[in-house]
């Protein structure tokens, strides 16, 4: 099976892979055009990508490609319809890059509160200037508010209580028994949140319902001068309305992601955010720690590994969840060649398209097939199957 690593990832992943009889092929460098290119010459099974975006054009190129993995959380950079219109499957490492991210969300709380890296300028500038960072709020005893609990919000979470502070939090999942559990508050809404807290920091997943989701309405009721973080993705945030109250309610930011931010790992960027004297950024390195890269590298050949050895798609996010099938057909019967072929080819005759399948083969040479099929087959289409040689029982569930 053949392998492209079209980001960079730990080496020890494509030493990992190539050890156990995979053809793994590294280029993390690889422009739009040049990846298409590659997976017309190279014809690999599978594509693993971090942060480059495989389009349907990509899609289209890879005409073995059965499998493309995301190296860490989310899928936003991936055309996950068009994988899904060719059978691709289209997975990712969720919660592998969790605590570097919580890490760097903690960074910037710290950063804004005392105001570090102005204070460093000024030192490397030849300037002392006590009096102008002494007046830090503190974390002890601050709120702060989560929007989104998944794996990064909740490591964000046991980080800002082991400093003291009190944590509120809102999720469309969140419960007030996990509430409880997490040992936060659960807030009714995004705003009320933001009303009552010093620090609101995100940690939403990208997609349709959540762009833009963090705004207008969520800014105007902070606290004048409280603390804003996103380490997530820079368009859950309406940067509009951002950049307004950080002007009109001198509210500062530290930010790890923004619009339009480049691909590749130096470029030329000018972003208003970026410039701005309110906002602390960093250059979407919250995934980007070695431990981090690690935990995602060994996570990507374990997804490779089982899709190969065992069948099996880990972490799946374009998988049927739920099959519309309508009824089971279940045939029990010897394992011979050509067996399920026979049982294939009848229901084909009949017009009942097959949704899932699976066959289990017992000791002795017997086996059972569990057909999940879209209409009902009638008597006539049992009696031939029951006809077929090999066969030793047919029955038919409605499900």
């Amino acid at each position: 099976m053949r392998v492209l690593f079209a980001d960079k990832l730990p080496d020890r992943a494509r030493v990992r892979l190539a050890s156990k009889g995979f053809e793994v092929r590294s280029e993390p460098k690889l422009t739009a055009a040049e990846l298409g290119d590659r997976l017309r010459e190279f014809e690999p099974d599978v594509l693993v990508v971090r942060s480059t975006k495989v389009t349907a054009d990509h899609v289209a190129a890879g005409k073995k490609l059965s499998l493309v993995v995301r190296a860490g959380a989310g899928v936003n950079t991936i055309d996950v319809k068009a994988c899904s219109g060719r059978g691709i499957f289209v997975t990712n490492c969720p919660g592998k890059n969790a605590v570097a991210v919580a890490e760097l969300a903690m960074g910037l709380m710290l950063a804004l509160d005392r105001r570090i890296p102005d204070g460093v300028a000024d030192l490397r500038a030849g300037r002392w200037a006590k009096s102008a960072y002494s007046g830090g709020l503190g974390l002890k005893t601050r709120t702060l508010g989560v929007i989104g609990t998944g794996d990064i919000g909740r490591a964000v979470i046991r980080r800002a209580q082991a400093f003291g502070m009190k944590v509120v939090a809102w999720s469309r999942s969140l419960t007030d028994e996990l509430a409880a559990e997490l040992g936060v508050e659960r807030a009714a809404t995004p705003e009320s949140l933001a009303a009552r807290s010093d620090v609101v920091t995100v940690h939403l997943a990208l997609n349709d319902q959540t762009r833009g989701f963090v705004g207008e309405s969520v800014f105007s009721v902070m606290k004048h001068g409280a603390l804003f973080l996103n380490t997530s993705r820079a368009e859950v945030v309406d940067e509009t309305a951002l950049l307004r109250a950080l002007d009109e309610r001198a509210l500062r930011a530290g930010l790890d992601v923004f619009s339009g931010e480049p691909s590749g790992g130096e470029a030329p960027f000018d972003h208003p955010l970026a410039k701005h004297p309110n906002v602390y950024g960093s250059h979407h390195i919250g995934a980007s720690t070695e431990e981090a890269q690690e935990a995602v590298g060994d996570e990507a050949c374990r997804i490779i590994e089982a899709f190969r050895d065992d069948g099996v798609v880990l972490n799946g996010v374009n998988s049927l969840v739920r099959s519309t099938a309508t009824h089971r057909v279940t045939v029990r019967h010897l394992d011979r060649v050509g067996v399920l072929a026979g049982v294939l080819g009848t229901l084909r005759e009949a017009k009942i398209n097959v949704q899932e399948m699976a066959n289990v083969v017992f000791p002795g040479g017997a086996a059972i097939a569990r057909v999940q099929v879209s209409s009902a087959p009638g008597a006539d289409v049992v009696e031939r199957l029951d006809a077929l040689e090999h066969v030793l029982d047919v029955s038919v569930v409605a499900l």
